[in-house]
C-alpha cells in the first residue's frame, strides 16, 4: 500500500532551492535585494570564480538582531510580511522567506549582523542546513552574509553550472541592474579580488555613466511622465541610438527589475516606426504603480510580474514613449529639462537675421561666451522646470517602494503637464491636503486646448524655417541640398519620397478608405482553435484593414480580397507571422502589425537614388514633406540631415 511522507527540512529546502538558487546569479540577487530592503546605503558585492567558490554581500543597512538570526535561516521566515494582507500591497524586493534556507541547505553560509544601537555584532553558520550557534564575532555595523561552495552536497546540479565566465557575466548583469535601479545606493562589486563596477550613490545619471559609460547619457532622452495614474521615468535612446541586442533594456517595476511582455512590447511599438530590423531601442525605464494593482508573486524568481490590467500598461507606456519620440506636444511635459517654449519667441526667430550686424570674427570671438551663459542659464531653468512639473518628490516615492511610508500618508500620482500653481496643488495633495481638485473634463479640456496651441507653435516654427528655403543642387543624383539662413538641408530624395507614400497608404487604412482587390481564386487559410478564435474576436479590425474574410468550415478561413496596394502580399507567410505569437497581440492594433508590408511597398514606388528630377519634381517633393526634417523613412532611416553654418566652418578649422 503507497505511503505519503512528509519530508523532512533538508529534502524540501533542496526542492525550494531548485527554483529559488538555480545557479549562483540566484544568491547575489537574494542577498542584494535582502541590503536594500535593509535600508542599506552602501553595498559591497565580492564573487570567485563566478559564484561558485564565494559569494559576499555586505552593507550598513540595519542589521538583524540576535534573538532573530536564528529564525533568519528558518524555512517561510521573513521579516517583511506578517499576515496573508499583506500580500496585496507589497512594497520590498524580498517576501517569501523560502530564500536564505534554501541557499544554506546547498552552501555554506556565514552571516555577521550588528542591529542599530547593538552593543557588539554577532555571527551564525548554517552548513548544508545545518546550524551553528551564535557568537559574538567583529563587524561595524549593518550585515554581512557570505556563500561558499556552492552545491557542495548537490553535485548533480553543480554539473550544470556554466563555466566560470560564464556564470560571472550571468552576476554581473544582475550587478549592473541593480546599481541603475538603486541609483541612490552605493555599490562596490569585486571580482575575484579586482574591482570591477563602482558606484557613488549619487543619482541616476552617475549610476548610469558607472555602467555604460557617461557618453551614453548624451544619446538619451530623460523623462519623467505621469498619466492615468502610472509614473514612467528614466532614460530612453533617441532613434538613433541602437543596439544589436535587447541586453541593454532594464525595466523596473516600482524598484524591481523585472523583464515584462506587456511593457517590452508597448516600447518595441513605439520604436517601431524608427528603427531598422535586428536593431532594438535602449532604455533604462521605472514603472511606479500603486502596489494593489500588481502582483509580484507570479515568478519563482520573481523575474516578472502580472498587473491588474494590461491594456492600461500598456497603453501608458506606449503613448508617452511614442510622444517623445515623435516630437509631440505633450513630450514637452515628458521630457526633463526641456524649457515651454514662449509663441511670441518662435515670431521673432525669423528675424534674428537680419539683426546681425557685427562681423564673422566678432560673432566667433564671443561665441564661446554666449554658449557659457546660456548653458548656465539652461541648466538652472531645467531644474527649476523639473522641480515643478515633478508630480511628487523623489525621495517620496522611493519611499513608496521601499515600503517607508511617513505618518501613514498615501502618496497619489497625478498626471504629467501640471505646472505652477497647479504643480503645488499637487504636491499639497500628496501631502494630504485637502483643496478643490479640477473635474475630469475641465483636466481633458486644457490638455486638448495645450496641445492644439504648441502644435500651432511648431507648425508655425517649421513655416518660418521652410518659406526660406532655397535650393541649391544634388549630389549624386541622390542628395537635395537646401539653405535656409545659416542651416543647410541634405535631403535623400528615395528616402523621403518612401516615407510620404508609407504615410499615405497608412493614413488609407486607418480613415478605411482602402481599396479592395478581389482575388482571381480565394486563399484558404487553416488554422488551430485557438488561432480560430483569435481570428473571429478581430474580424472586423482585418476586414477594415482590407482583407476580406470569412469563416470557412471548422478550423479554416477563406480570403477572397486584399488591399489593392498589398496585392502582391504572401498571405500564408502574413497570417503566419499574425498569429506567431496569438496571446500577446491582443493588446495591439492588429493595422500596425501591416507596418512592413506597407513599407515594402512604398519602397517599391518611391523615387530611386540616382534617378535625375526635374525641377517641378523636386519642388513637388520638398513641398510634400511639409516642412517636417524629424521623419524617418518606413525602415528607420533618416530623411534628412541638418548642418549648420558653425559645424561647417569647424570642419574647415575656421573656428578651433
Amino acid at each position: 500500500m503507497a505511503k505519503i511522507n512528509i519530508l523532512d527540512s533538508s529534502v524540501y529546502n533542496r526542492i525550494a532551492a531548485g527554483e529559488v538558487v538555480d545557479r549562483p546569479y540566484s544568491v547575489v540577487k537574494e542577498f542584494v535585494e535582502n541590503s536594500i530592503d535593509a535600508g542599506a546605503k552602501n553595498i559591497a558585492v565580492a564573487i570567485e570564480r563566478g559564484g561558485k567558490d564565494l559569494i559576499s554581500v555586505s552593507d550598513d543597512g540595519g542589521g538583524i538582531d540576535v534573538g532573530d538570526l536564528t529564525s533568519a535561516f528558518l524555512p517561510h521566515a521573513t521579516s517583511k510580511i506578517a499576515k496573508a494582507e499583506d500580500l496585496d500591497v507589497i512594497r520590498t524586493l524580498g517576501f517569501r522567506g523560502e530564500a536564505l534556507a534554501s541557499i544554506a541547505s546547498v552552501a555554506r553560509v556565514t552571516l555577521r549582523s550588528k542591529a542599530k544601537d547593538a552593543g557588539e555584532a554577532f555571527e551564525i553558520s548554517c552548513v548544508g542546513g545545518q546550524i551553528s550557534g551564535v557568537q559574538p564575532c567583529a563587524l561595524g555595523s549593518g550585515t554581512e552574509i557570505t556563500a561558499e561552495n556552492l552545491f557542495f552536497n548537490t553535485p548533480v546540479r553543480a554539473k550544470f553550472m556554466r563555466t566560470d565566465k560564464g556564470e560571472e557575466g550571468e552576476i554581473t548583469n544582475f550587478v549592473q541592474r541593480f546599481v541603475l535601479g538603486n541609483p541612490e545606493i552605493a555599490f562596490t562589486y569585486t571580482i575575484d579580488g579586482k574591482l570591477a563596477l563602482q558606484s557613488f550613490g549619487g543619482g541616476m545619471e552617475e549610476a548610469t555613466a558607472a555602467v555604460y559609460g557617461a557618453s551614453v547619457i548624451a544619446q538619451c532622452y530623460q523623462i519623467d511622465a505621469v498619466k492615468h495614474g502610472i509614473r514612467i521615468r528614466g532614460y530612453i535612446g533617441r532613434p538613433d541610438f541602437t543596439k544589436a541586442n535587447r541586453t541593454y533594456q532594464s525595466t523596473f517595476v516600482n524598484g524591481r527589475y523585472v523583464t515584462n511582455n506587456t511593457i517590452s512590447s508597448a516600447i518595441s511599438n513605439a520604436y517601431a516606426s524608427y528603427l531598422m530590423k535586428r536593431q532594438y531601442p535602449f532604455y533604462i525605464l521605472f514603472i511606479d504603480v500603486p502596489p494593489e494593482i500588481v502582483d509580484v508573486n507570479v515568478h519563482p524568481n520573481k523575474a516578472d510580474v502580472r498587473f491588474e490590467n494590461n491594456q492600461v500598461i500598456y497603453g501608458c507606456i506606449y503613448s508617452v514613449i511614442s510622444s517623445v519620440l515623435d516630437g509631440n506636444a505633450s513630450a514637452l511635459d515628458f521630457v526633463v529639462g526641456i524649457k515651454n517654449p514662449n509663441p511670441e519667441e518662435v515670431k521673432e526667430s525669423g528675424k534674428v537675421d537680419s539683426e546681425k550686424k557685427s562681423s564673422d570674427n566678432c560673432r566667433q570671438s564671443s561665441r564661446s561666451e554666449d554658449k557659457e551663459e546660456e548653458a548656465a542659464q539652461g541648466k538652472k531653468q531645467a531644474e527649476v522646470n523639473s522641480a515643478a512639473s515633478r508630480p511628487a518628490p523623489w525621495g517620496e516615492l522611493n519611499r513608496l517602494s521601499r515600503g517607508f511610508e511617513s505618518s501613514g500618508v498615501r502618496i497619489e500620482f497625478h498626471d504629467s503637464g501640471v505646472s505652477g500653481a497647479a504643480g503645488a496643488e499637487s504636491a499639497v495633495a500628496s501631502a494630504g491636503v485637502p483643496h478643490s481638485a479640477p473635474s475630469p473634463a475641465e483636466d481633458i479640456f486644457a490638455e486638448n486646448k495645450r496641445f492644439l496651441e504648441e502644435r500651432d507653435r511648431k507648425a508655425e516654427q517649421q513655416k518660418i524655417i521652410f518659406e526660406r528655403a532655397v535650393y541649391k543642387g544634388n549630389l549624386f543624383n541622390t542628395y537635395l541640398l537646401y539653405e535656409s539662413g545659416d542651416d543647410a538641408f541634405i535631403i535623400d530624395q528615395h528616402a523621403a519620397h518612401e516615407r510620404l507614400i508609407f504615410d499615405r497608404l497608412r493614413r488609407e487604412m486607418e480613415e478605411r478608405k482602402v481599396i479592395r482587390q478581389p482575388m482571381l481564386v480565394p486563399y484558404v487559410l487553416n488554422v488551430n482553435a485557438e488561432e480560430f478564435a483569435f481570428l473571429s474576436e478581430n474580424m472586423d479590425t482585418i476586414t477594415a484593414i482590407g482583407f476580406e474574410i470569412e469563416e470557412f468550415g471548422a478550423g479554416s478561413f477563406k480570403i477572397s480580397a486584399v488591399p489593392l496596394d498589398l496585392q502582391d502580399i504572401d498571405l500564408g507567410a502574413f497570417f503566419g507571422e499574425l498569429l506567431k505569437e496569438v496571446g500577446s497581440l491582443r493588446a495591439i492594433k492588429l493595422s500596425d502589425l501591416l507596418r512592413d508590408k506597407i513599407a515594402m511597398t512604398a519602397c517599391k514606388h518611391a523615387i530611386k537614388g540616382g534617378m535625375m528630377l526635374t525641377d517641378s519634381e523636386k519642388e513637388k517633393l520638398f513641398e510634400m514633406l511639409r516642412g517636417d526634417m524629424g521623419l524617418k523613412c518606413p525602415h528607420g532611416r533618416p530623411i534628412a540631415v541638418k548642418l549648420t553654418k558653425y559645424e561647417i566652418e569647424k570642419m574647415f578649422k575656421r573656428i578651433v
